[in-house]
C-alpha cells in the first residue's frame, strides 16, 4: 500500500493520522477548532511533535471544548505553562484563547465555523494532482488575510495551508498513494450528503 512519501510509517500515530483524517472533508465544528488550535501550536515546529502531543493537548485543552477555552483565566494559563506535555509557549495558549473567541464569533455571523470556512470554496474540495510540494495558496493567502483581519493569531498563510490540507478542503495526497482518489469520492459524498 502506497502513501504520501512524507509519512513516517514507524509511527503509528501518524499512520493513522494520514490515513483516516489528513484531506479527508471534515464539517464538525469541535473537529475544526481541534485542528486550528494544534495548527497554532505547530508554529516552527513538525507536525508529527503535534500529533505525538495530541492527546495530552486533549486533556490540557478539555477535549478543544472552545466554549470553555474562551474563558480561560491566568490561573489556567499558569497551569498550561507548566504542562510537560504540551507546547509550553504563552504567546500560542494565548492566541488559543484569542482564537477561541473569533471561532465563536464567525459561528454567529455564519451559523457554523464550517459555513464560513468551506465557503471560500463554495463547498468543494480542491484536488492538487502533482508531485510539487506547497505550502501557501491564493486560497490560504485569502483565508489568513480575512482570520488576521477579524484578530485571529498564528494564521499566517503557511499555517492555514496546512490546515486546509488537515480539515480536507485541500486533498493534497501525491498521485500514487492509495488515498489519493479515496479522498475526493469522500468529498464528494459529503457535499451530496449537505445538499
Amino acid at each position: 500500500m502506497k502513501r504520501c512519501s512524507w509519512v513516517n510509517e514507524k509511527n503509528e500515530l501518524y499512520l493513522k493520522y494520514h490515513d483516516t483524517e489528513w484531506g479527508i472533508p471534515n464539517y464538525d465544528d469541535t473537529y475544526l477548532y481541534e485542528m486550528l488550535l494544534l495548527e497554532t501550536f505547530q508554529a516552527g515546529l513538525s507536525w508529527e511533535c503535534i500529533l505525538n502531543k495530541r492527546e495530552s493537548f486533549r486533556k490540557a485543552f478539555d477535549n478543544f471544548n472552545y466554549k470553555k477555552i474562551v474563558n480561560y483565566d491566568e490561573r489556567k494559563i499558569k497551569s498550561l505553562i507548566a504542562n510537560k506535555n504540551i507546547i509550553r509557549n504563552r504567546l500560542k495558549i494565548n492566541a488559543s484563547i484569542t482564537n477561541a473567541k473569533i471561532f465563536m464569533n464567525i459561528q454567529k455571523e455564519y451559523g457554523s465555523f464550517s459555513n464560513y470556512i468551506w465557503h471560500f470554496t463554495n463547498s468543494k474540495q480542491i484536488i492538487n494532482s502533482s508531485n510539487q510540494i506547497k505550502t501557501t495558496s491564493p486560497l490560504s493567502d485569502e483565508i489568513s488575510k480575512d482570520l488576521k483581519k477579524r484578530g485571529m493569531k498564528f494564521v499566517g498563510s503557511t499555517i492555514i495551508y496546512s490546515y486546509l490540507q488537515a480539515i480536507g478542503i485541500i486533498n493534497d495526497h501525491e498521485p500514487n498513494c492509495f488515498l489519493a482518489k479515496k479522498s475526493y469520492n469522500e468529498a464528494t459524498k459529503q457535499k451530496q450528503n449537505r445538499i
